[in-house]
């Protein structure tokens, strides 16, 4: 299904950017627990409601 593969794209997307920008300039600005438990819990809600509405 495309969409599905699209879908799947785009998460990767969003990972990477978060990964690869906001972590380091978390760590420049010393918040970066709050940044990772963010990213962590995100990550967490989208798999949780993909299970329960999929």
């Amino acid at each position: 299904d495309i969409l599905s593969m699209t879908l799947a794209f785009v998460a990767g997307i969003m990972i990477y950017i978060s990964l690869d920008e906001i972590l380091p300039m978390a760590h420049k600005y010393g918040r970066e627990h709050l940044v990772i438990i963010g990213v962590v819990a995100g990550m967490a809600i989208m798999a949780l409601s993909m299970l329960l509405l999929g």
